[in-house]
């Protein structure tokens, strides 16, 4: 029997984590007050000045899922096995650093985040073989 690390339903779980990252990012660049929703941010500035700040720094933010997904599927496509569990688990600790902003701003919303990182970290870390 082949170890868990090379499960083929890990690495279909790692292209499921990059095509979710890599479509909240496309949302953000989109539709950045819809993105700022999923931290249960007050809305968007009203002004045109700050509007302009605030569209600049959710495009940062939607650019930052879209590049995280683009990685997962790179290593995922070309078999970097060790690569994807290293970056699962990083993207898991982002997970987890969104869930403690929104609980530090008191938003309410941090479960929305905290509720799938131990998902993409358990699944990076189980592809780095702790459990083979």
């Amino acid at each position: 029997m082949s170890p868990l690390s090379q499960s083929p339903l890990l690495l279909w779980a790692a292209y499921a984590f990059g095509g979710i990252l890599t479509g909240f990012g496309v949302n953000a660049a989109v539709r950045p007050a819809h993105a700022l929703s999923f931290f249960g941010l007050a809305q968007p500035p009203q002004t045109s000045a700050d509007r302009r700040a605030f569209d600049a720094l959710v495009a940062v933010y939607g650019a930052r899922d879209v590049f995280m997904g683009a990685a997962v599927f790179a290593a995922a496509r070309n078999g970097h096995a060790s690569t994807l569990g290293c970056l699962l688990l990083g993207i898991g600790a982002v997970a987890g650093i969104d869930g403690l902003v929104c609980r530090v701003h008191g938003t309410g919303e941090e479960w929305g985040h905290w509720g799938y990182a131990p998902m993409v970290a358990a699944t990076g870390a189980l592809m780095l073989g702790v459990l083979d």
